[in-house]
């Protein structure tokens, strides 16, 4: 099968790609390195999925990105620096290669970026979402992938989160992106028969998460004798779903696609196991063998109280099964994290 993924140089793309390389298939990687991160992290990404691990002299972004397309093309992968606001430029990818299914996972993400920055994130998210759902219909792909965020579900009382859900009320405009992406996904189901899965991933954390999020980042500061910034009062609770349980989740949607049609479905991809803020800090203090030393600070607007992921739905349907525990997906986590510092 022939994938195109969009951000597959990124956290969670970055992980599907491995795995689909792994398992025979060809990828088309979309991507556009954007500057919400070091773009050498994401370099670092690409070369771990394609198995091209070697030294990487780094000079400047556009000479590195150029080297790296040219150091990871074969013949079952190929590496487009693209954004996904450019329709004309995705329509060149789409005219050179035949696509199986689009596995769209590329989005500005970030909820406290969002609230400085809406109208970019109006631009990627929605607009960028839409460019491909025109093109698979211009070019006949009618198998659609798309990554959804728990962040839809806002500061809703009733817990586990279920699909079933009203999620009218999102409370940064990251959330409210996605729960468009959701809304007009199914306008092109009912009009163009695009069969869709929208998946709400839940917290996602392992090797490769990003350096902004909590979990990394309060292992690099507590392994540095640095202060973390501590929201709230610890109460605080996220539903932390392991990275390789997610990328299972992922080819259970890719597969549940190939053998069905008129679908249109929202997806939780969770652990269902709710670990507060406290619980966090303490299991990443034990791992680490070093003690926290927080900075309080009030909760930050646009943060969710809690999320917990109703997986009813996604066990049924795809046969979705995680089985990380989150005491030891963070083993696994700071493992990778020492080895990447040593």
């Amino acid at each position: 099968m022939n994938y195109l993924i969009t951000g597959g140089s990124g956290f969670i793309g970055s992980h599907l790609v491995e795995q689909l390389l792994k398992n025979g298939h060809s990828v088309i990687n979309v991507d556009n390195f954007d500057s919400f991160y070091d773009y050498k992290i994401k370099i670092r990404n690409t070369l771990e999925s394609t198995n091209k691990i070697t030294k990487f002299d780094y000079s400047d972004k556009e000479s590195d990105i150029s080297r790296l397309i040219s150091l990871t093309e074969s013949n079952n992968y190929i590496l487009y620096f693209q954004d996904i606001r450019d329709k004309q430029g995705l329509e060149t990818i789409f005219r050179n290669h035949k696509f199986d299914q689009v596995i769209h996972l590329a989005a500005l993400a970030g909820v406290r970026s969002s609230i400085e920055r809406p109208l970019e994130y109006e631009e990627v998210n929605i607009r960028g979402t839409q460019n491909l759902w025109e093109l698979c219909t211009e070019f006949g792909i009618n198998k659609f992938v798309c990554a959804s965020s728990s962040s839809v579900y806002g500061n809703s009382e009733k817990v586990p989160f279920s699909e079933a859900d009203n999620v009218d009320k999102p409370i940064s405009p990251y959330a409210a992106t996605k729960k468009s992406m959701e809304v007009l996904g199914h306008v092109y189901h009912h009009l163009y028969d695009l069969n869709v899965i929208q998946l709400r991933f839940f917290t996602v954390y392992g090797p490769r998460q990003r350096p902004d999020l909590a979990i990394h980042k309060f292992t690099k500061l507590i392994s540095e004798n640095q202060e973390i910034p501590f929201y709230g009062d610890g109460s605080t609770a996220r539903d932390y779903t392991f990275i390789q349980d997610i990328i299972d989740g992922v080819l259970k949607a890719i597969k549940y696609l190939e053998t069905n049609n008129d679908v249109y479905e929202i997806v939780n991809l969770g652990e269902s196991e709710v670990v507060t803020l406290d619980e966090m800090v303490s299991t990443l203090e034990k791992v680490l063998d070093k003690k926290a030393v927080k900075k309080y600070l009030p909760m930050q607007a646009g943060d969710v109280i809690k999320t917990n992921a109703d997986i009813t739905k996604a066990k049924s349907l795809i046969g979705y099964k995680p089985t990380t525990n989150f005491q030891n997906g963070i083993k696994k986590f700071v493992e990778w994290f020492l080895a990447k510092q040593g």
